[in-house]
């Protein structure tokens, strides 16, 4: 099951959404089929994606998408919860109309790299990025999203 937690004040499409729940989805399908798992997708803004990446990171500035794994197990579901993937709206609105591409697509983007990160996935070697962005370029095809790679990349 995928979560979304979207602040009505966003505004954000129905359709959006639904592309943000297909891009969860198809991560998992794609990655680890038949794992009976849970995740939240919660669109936020700069300011709390900033506080977040300064207090868990020790980064402080503002980011697109921050993972936060839980990897927890509910005893009588035997559900696997993965986690939670925080994505900055006003942040991928800017980004998309930076790259060309709708928001729907960058919010596609921003989702499936989030869930790689939940299931293991990290780019900080070369070797790591090159595998992770070929995952996550075949899972971005498969959706028919029109960006397979961050715009600054």
């Amino acid at each position: 099951m995928i979560y979304l937690q979207v602040p009505k004040t966003l505004g954000v499409p129905a359709e959006t959404l639904a592309k943000i729940e297909a891009a969860a989805q198809e991560t998992l399908v794609q990655v680890r089929a038949g794992l009976d798992a849970e995740l939240t997708v919660v669109l936020s803004d700069d300011a709390q994606l900033h506080e977040l990446n300064r207090q868990f990171l020790g980064i402080d500035a503002p980011t697109d998408v921050l993972s936060f794994p839980a990897d927890e197990l509910d005893p009588d579901s035997e559900t696997l919860y993965l986690g939670d993937v925080l994505i900055s709206y006003p942040r991928a609105k800017t980004q998309a109309a930076a790259g060309g591409h709708p928001v729907s697509a960058e919010l596609q983007l921003l989702t499936v790299h989030g869930v790689l990160h939940l299931l293991g996935y990290d780019h900080a070697s070369e070797t790591d990025k090159a595998a992770m962005w070929a995952i996550q370029a075949n899972i971005l095809t498969r959706l028919g999203c029109p960006i397979t790679a961050p715009s600054a990349e």
